[in-house]
């Protein structure tokens, strides 16, 4: 059946109206929507470009403050006793204690490894006691040797006991020393399991006022 010239301009505007609704749906609304997108976008990629901008202003600053990092690290580094294993440190360790004995004027009595803790980072703590002969000056000059040493040492423990009642004099000081490790991160012990893990022996405690006292 023949179209009427009214139908086929109705059916013209229907086609129209279609891919103009089309247009705009698939077209248009995307195009508007991105660019509310990016609109949105403008202030937050300012701010980074911002950041950015003074980041590179700070790049001579943050170098000289990672140098001096850097600096502190390896100076510090320098304080931990020679690894790269416990035993190792363990013989730096009395080595040092020795020399101090010696320097102090008191005779070493006995001295003694003590089991080695872990700390965080993979810091090993590596303990020794040692006991030694003398009077309270010469006890007095150990500590602070063991003070003042360019390795980092702890004082743990400190016992003074009089050796003869009779002779305040003699003194035997039993003194726990702790050096400190940092073991390669292949050597590094694995993390505990939860639950199972052991909590570590309490810190170095200050060394107090030293005089003789009666065991």
């Amino acid at each position: 059946m023949a179209l009427s010239r009214r139908e086929h301009t109705l059916l013209g505007l229907a086609a129209a109206g279609v891919l103009v609704i089309g247009g705009y749906r698939f077209v248009v609304e995307p195009a508007l929507d991105r660019a509310r997108e990016q609109r949105e976008l403008v202030p937050v990629r300012e701010a980074r470009l911002e950041r950015r901008q003074a980041l590179v202003a700070r790049a001579p600053d943050l170098r000289r403050e990672i140098d001096e990092v850097r600096a502190t690290l390896a100076g510090e580094s320098s304080r931990l006793l020679a690894g790269p294993t416990p035993p190792l440190a363990a013989s730096e360790l009395q080595r040092l204690l020795k020399e101090m004995a010696t320097e102090a004027s008191v005779e070493v009595r006995s001295e003694r490894v003590l089991p080695t803790a872990s700390r965080d980072g993979g810091v090993q703590e590596v303990p020794l006691e040692l006991t030694v002969a003398g009077g309270i000056r010469e006890a007095v000059a150990l500590l602070v040797r063991i003070e003042r040493s360019p390795k980092l040492l702890t004082v743990q423990d400190l016992k003074v006991r009089v050796v003869s009642t009779g002779q305040a004099r003699d003194l035997l000081t039993t003194v726990t020393v702790a050096g400190y490790l940092v073991l390669p991160a292949s050597a590094q012990p694995a993390p505990a399991a939860p639950g199972g893990a052991t909590p570590a022996p309490s810190g170095p405690v200050p060394v107090g006022p030293i005089g003789p006292r009666p065991g």
